[in-house]
C-alpha cells in the first residue's frame, strides 16, 4: 500500500479490512493519483468501485488534516441504477466509518467526511438539507445530476466539484441516457472552479476505447481517435495486464 501513496491511516483501515488489493486497485490507484482522466474497466466484483472510492476519501482526509474541511462538494458518484444503498453502504460508508474511527484512535482527530444519496426518491425536505450543507461526495444518477444542474442552487452545489466517478458506464454508452449524462458530464466540467478529472468503471467491453471517448469527451481525443485517457483493462482473467494510453 505504500506505493500508492495513501494515508498511513487511510493503507492500514485498507490492510486491515482487505489485505492486498484487487487487480483494478493495484493499476488504478496509481492512475488516478497521478490526476489523470481513467478508465477502469474490470468484472464485476472485482474492486474497482473501491478503487475509485478511496483514491477520493484519501485526498478529502488529508485536506481534513491540514484544516478544518469546508462544506462543500468535491467528489460527485454518477450510476444509472438508482438502487443505490447496497453498493454504497458497502464501497463508501463503511470505508468512511472505518478510517474515521481508526483516525480518532491512532491521531485522536474528528474528521467528519461526509457522503450523501440524490436521487427521484429523495424528499424535498433532504434536497434542501444538501443545498443548505452540501456532502463532500455526492452519490447520484444521470437525471438527478441534470436536474442539479438546471437549478442555480445546485449549479452552486456544484461547482466545488473536483471529481466524477461514472459507475457502470458501460451500460449507458450507446443510448438514450448516455448521450443526456455526456451532456451533463460536459456542463459540470463547464461549471467546476477546478479541472474535473473523470473516473470511468466499466464492466468488460470491446472496443474499451470507445468508452474510454465517450468518457473524456471529443476536446480530449485526438487526431487519430486516442482518448487523453489512462484505461486499465483487467478483462475477465485476474492475471490479465493493464494497459495504458499515453498522453
Amino acid at each position: 500500500m505504500q506505493s500508492f501513496r495513501f494515508h498511513p491511516v487511510v493503507a492500514r483501515w485498507f490492510e486491515q479490512t482487505f489485505g492486498l488489493p484487487t487487480e483494478p486497485q493495484a493499476c488504478g490507484w496509481p492512475a488516478i493519483q497521478s490526476g489523470r482522466h481513467v478508465l477502469i474497466s474490470a468484472p464485476t466484483g472485482s474492486g474497482k468501485t473501491l478503487a475509485a472510492f478511496l483514491a477520493s476519501l484519501d485526498v478529502l482526509f488529508r485536506e481534513g488534516m491540514r484544516a478544518e474541511l469546508p462544506d462543500e462538494t468535491q467528489v460527485v458518484y454518477v450510476s444509472p441504477l438508482k438502487a443505490l444503498s447496497n453498493d454504497i453502504r458497502k464501497n463508501l460508508q463503511e470505508p468512511l466509518a472505518g478510517i474515521r474511527a481508526l483516525l480518532h484512535e491512532t491521531e485522536g482527530r474528528e474528521i467528519d467526511v461526509r457522503a450523501e444519496v440524490r436521487t427521484g426518491d429523495t424528499s424535498a425536505a433532504q434536497r434542501q438539507a444538501l443545498i443548505k450543507k452540501p456532502p463532500h461526495i455526492l452519490v447520484t444518477t444521470p437525471e438527478s445530476l441534470y436536474l442539479l444542474l438546471t437549478s442555480e442552487s445546485g449549479r452552486r452545489m456544484l461547482s466545488t466539484v473536483r471529481t466524477l466517478i461514472a459507475d457502470e458506464i458501460h451500460a449507458v454508452v450507446d443510448d438514450r441516457r448516455g448521450a443526456h449524462l455526456a451532456l451533463s458530464i460536459e456542463r459540470l466540467a463547464a461549471l467546476t472552479k477546478h479541472p474535473l478529472q473523470r473516473i470511468g468503471l466499466s464492466a468488460t467491453q470491446k472496443p474499451i476505447e470507445e468508452v474510454a471517448r465517450f468518457l473524456v469527451g471529443t476536446h480530449a481525443v485526438d487526431k487519430t481517435g486516442n482518448p487523453d485517457c489512462e484505461i486499465i483493462d483487467i478483462g475477465h482473467r485476474l492475471n490479465s495486464r493493464s494497459r495504458h494510453l499515453k498522453r
